[in-house]
C-alpha cells in the first residue's frame, strides 16, 4: 500500500478504482504556408467553434454548479476575443508565414508565461485559463475530440491538473473524487469540486502505475491511499458508511433551533456570491444571509452595473428570503478581484492597496449608485448593509454622510425605504483595536476572519508557500475577535463572523463562550455547525 498526502479541497471519503485522466495530445509542428489569409481564416473558424463549445459548457455548468461557478466559461470566451492575443496569432501567421497551430501554441505559451511570472496571485492564476483556451483551440485545429469521458464505472480521477472545462464535462454519476498533482485550494477546479460536493485533494505526488488499482481518498485527513490492504479497506468502508450516515442525520436538524443545551441561542446565516446560490441557502435551512458578496455584479459585467440592474438583483434576494435578514456587503473590488473596466493601476501589494471601501470613498459616483439600489431594495424585505475594509472612525463618518445624503435624495423622489441596519466588517487589526469607538457609530459588526488573520499574521493567504505558517487559530486572532465582541456588546450592538473561521466546528464552542451573536458560513456548513451548537453545554 502507498500513502500520499495532499492539500484538502473538500471533505468526504471515496473508495474506488483509480483512473488517470489525460487530455488528447496536440502535436504541434512549425509548417510554412503560402496562403496566410486562409490560415488566419482557419484560426478564426476554430476560435468561433471554441466559443460555441464554451457557451454550451456555461449552460451545463449553470445547471450543475450554479451561476457563480459557471462564470469562468464566460471569462474564457472573453479571453478568446482578447485583442492582444488575437493580434499575436495573426502577426505570427502573417510575418512568419506559418500554420495556425504553431501561431496559437506560441502565443499561448508566451501569454501563459507572462501571467505566471506576475507577482499578483490573481493574475498568476489566469495563466491556467490561458492554457485552457489555447488547448481548446489547438484541439479543434488538430482535429482532436473533446475530452471528458471517464469510463462506464465510478472512478477516482487522478491527473496532473484539471481545467474547469474538463471538470464540468465529466459525468458526475461516474465521479467519486479528484486527486491532482498541481492546483491549489483556490483554483477554479477546487471551487467546482466543493460546489459539487466531491472529495478532492491537490498537490499529491502521482504515479501512472496506479492506473486501474483501488484507491481511497480521505478528504478529512488529506490522505490518498493506493492499493490498500483488506484490513485498511474494511476500516475505510466502515468510515465511509459512518460518514454517509452522519450526512443523513444532519438532515434531521432542519427546522431546529440553533440553541445550546444551556439555552444559549445564536443566529446561523449563510454566505453567498450571487442570487443563483439562494436555492442552496433555502435547502440548508439558513436563518438568513450574513454575507452577500455584491461584487459578483461587477465581476460578471463588461461595464459598470446600472442602478436598476443592481436593484433587481438585490430585490430578488430579499424577496426570496421572505423577511429573513439579508446582509449585503458593498463593493469589494481590488486585491485578488480585478475588474478591467475599473482601470485600476497595477500594485506591488494589492492586498494592502486600493480596494473595497477605499475605491468607494474616492469614486463616490460608483458608491452612490450602489447605495441607491440597496436602499430601494430595502423596501422589499429585511435588508442590512455592511461596509468592508474599514480602518478608522473617519471612514465611517464619511460613509454615514454619503448614506444620509442618498437616503434624502430617494425620499425626496418619493421612493420608499425600509428600516436598514448599517454595519461594518472587522477585517483589519486597526478596526479591531478601534472597535470600542467604531461600535458607537454602527448597528453591527461582522468579523471577516480571512483578511483579519492575513493582516494580523502578516501572511499572504493566497501564497501556497506560506500554508504552514498560516494559523487561523492563532491566539492573537482569537483575542482580537473576543475584543470586538466585548466592545460591540458594551455599545449595545451585535457582532458576528462571516469569514471561513465561522464554519470551523473546532472553534464553535469557543465562539459561543465569547458571546458571538451570529455565525455566517457557506450553505453546506449550516447543518454541521448547527449540530455542534445543539450539542454544546
Amino acid at each position: 500500500m502507498e500513502k500520499k498526502t495532499g492539500k484538502k479541497i473538500f471533505n468526504g471519503i471515496a473508495i474506488g478504482k483509480i483512473r488517470f485522466y489525460s487530455k488528447a495530445e496536440n502535436q504541434v509542428s512549425r509548417t510554412k504556408v503560402e496562403d496566410t489569409e486562409a490560415e488566419i481564416a482557419r484560426y478564426e473558424e476554430a476560435k468561433q467553434k471554441a466559443a460555441k463549445q464554451l457557451e454550451q459548457l456555461y449552460e451545463k455548468a449553470l445547471v450543475e454548479v450554479g451561476e457563480a461557478n459557471a462564470e469562468i466559461f464566460n471569462v474564457h470566451i472573453m479571453m478568446l476575443e482578447d485583442d492582444d492575443f488575437n493580434e499575436s496569432v495573426h502577426n505570427i501567421i502573417s510575418a512568419q508565414k506559418v500554420n495556425a497551430e504553431y501561431a496559437v501554441a506560441s502565443t499561448g505559451d508566451n501569454f501563459a508565461e507572462m501571467f505566471a511570472n506576475m507577482e499578483d496571485e490573481y493574475f498568476k492564476a489566469r495563466s491556467a485559463d490561458i492554457k485552457d483556451i489555447t488547448e481548446r483551440v489547438l484541439s479543434i485545429l488538430c482535429g482532436n475530440e473533446e475530452g471528458g469521458e471517464i469510463g462506464d464505472e465510478p472512478v477516482i480521477i487522478v491527473a496532473e491538473d484539471l481545467a474547469p472545462s474538463e471538470t464540468v464535462q465529466m459525468d458526475k454519476s461516474k465521479l467519486l473524487a479528484f486527486v491532482t498533482r498541481l492546483g491549489s485550494s483556490n483554483s477554479h477546479t477546487a471551487i467546482l469540486a466543493r460546489t459539487m460536493g466531491i472529495p478532492a485533494l491537490a498537490g499529491v505526488e502521482i504515479d501512472h502505475s496506479w492506473n486501474g488499482k483501488i484507491g481511497i481518498v480521505d478528504g478529512y485527513e488529506g490522505v490518498f491511499l493506493v492499493d490498500p490492504s483488506m484490513p485498511v479497506l474494511e476500516e475505510y468502508f466502515k468510515k465511509k458508511a459512518a460518514d454517509d450516515e452522519q450526512k443523513q442525520l444532519l438532515q434531521t436538524l432542519k427546522g431546529k433551533e440553533n440553541v445550546t443545551k444551556s439555552g444559549q441561542k445564536i443566529n446561523l446565516y449563510a454566505n453567498i456570491g450571487n442570487p443563483g446560490d439562494l436555492m442552496s441557502v433555502l435547502e440548508n435551512d439558513a436563518g438568513g444571509i450574513g454575507l452577500f458578496r455584491s461584487e459578483f455584479l461587477y465581476l460578471e459585467a463588461t461595464t459598470y452595473p446600472t442602478e436598476e440592474e443592481q436593484f433587481q438583483a438585490y430585490r430578488k434576494v430579499v424577496e426570496t428570503m421572505g423577511g429573513k435578514k439579508v446582509i449585503i456587503r458593498t463593493l469589494d473590488i481590488g486585491a485578488d478581484k480585478q475588474v478591467e473596466y475599473f482601470n485600476l493601476d497595477k500594485e506591488d501589494n494589492p492586498a494592502l492597496g486600493y480596494r473595497a471601501i477605499r475605491i468607494c470613498l474616492t469614486r463616490p459616483e460608483i458608491f452612490r449608485t450602489q447605495l441607491r439600489a440597496l436602499f430601494r431594495a430595502s423596501a422589499y424585505g429585511n435588508l442590512a448593509i455592511m461596509y468592508p475594509m474599514i480602518i478608522s472612525v473617519d471612514e465611517v463618518r464619511r460613509i454615514k454622510e454619503i448614506s444620509v445624503e442618498v437616503k434624502k435624495e430617494l425620499l425626496a423622489e418619493g421612493v420608499e425605504i425600509g428600516n436598514v441596519e448599517e454595519g461594518i466588517m472587522i477585517e483589519t487589526p486597526a478596526a479591531a483595536v478601534m472597535s470600542d469607538e467604531l461600535a458607537k457609530m454602527v448597528d453591527f459588526f461582522s468579523v471577516g476572519t480571512n483578511d483579519l488573520t492575513q493582516y494580523t499574521l502578516a501572511i499572504d493567504r493566497q501564497n501556497a508557500k506560506l500554508d504552514e505558517f498560516y494559523d487561523a487559530h492563532h491566539p492573537a486572532v482569537l483575542r482580537l475577535i473576543e475584543m470586538v465582541v466585548n466592545n460591540a456588546h458594551k455599545a449595545g450592538i451585535w457582532a458576528g463572523i462571516c469569514g471561513e473561521l465561522g464554519a470551523d466546528t473546532t472553534l464553535t464552542e469557543t465562539f459561543l463562550k465569547m458571546g458571538l451573536d451570529e455565525l455566517s458560513v457557506s450553505p453546506g456548513c449550516i447543518l454541521p455547525v448547527r449540530k455542534v451548537i445543539r450539542e454544546a453545554k
